[in-house]
């Protein structure tokens, strides 16, 4: 899958490659996702951003001018997203499960980014998989279904 990273820090680079494993082609930048940034999602299909991007109707919007499908938020939250803007652009949103109150130093912030950008791929491998599998129509069913309850599963759910 195609996808751009927004907000990136440098310290989020090296978890994110490793856990991609060269699967997605991903652009990392450390500009926030805006207006006059969303172009960087021309020809992506996912949007990877931070919590601390909003997501205004008008950025929606435009993602889905530019043929984005889904957005990911490198948080348990998703607030940050127009939330009806993106249904009414049929644009998928999803989040990562992360444990709250990490240091922001130390060995266990390592290991949040590494969680962080475990989800992210998961998240990413997870719409690939119901892309590929919905193009054939006996598998649509089934990945749909697989879909829906992964979702509706997920913490943020509901």
């Amino acid at each position: 899958m195609r996808a751009v990273a927004y907000s990136i820090r440098s310290f989020e680079k090296e978890p994110l490659a490793k856990a991609n494993h060269k699967k997605h082609d991903i652009t990392l930048i450390s500009n926030a996702l805006g207006l006059e940034t969303a172009e960087y999602a021309a020809g992506k299909e996912a949007v990877i951003i931070s919590g601390d991007d909003y997501v205004s109707d008008a950025i929606v919007s435009r993602l889905a001018d530019l043929g984005v499908k889904f957005i990911t938020v490198r948080s348990i939250e998703s607030s940050n997203v127009d939330r009806i803007a993106a249904s009414r652009f049929n644009i998928k949103i999803a989040t990562v499960a992360v444990p709250a109150n990490v240091p922001v130093t130390g060995p266990e912030f390592i290991l949040h980014q590494y969680e962080i950008a475990s989800g992210t791929i998961s998240n990413l491998d997870l719409w690939q998989e119901n892309k590929n599998l919905m193009a054939d129509p006996v598998l649509s069913t089934a990945a749909s279904n697989i879909i829906s309850t992964k979702m509706t599963n997920s913490p943020d759910a509901g």
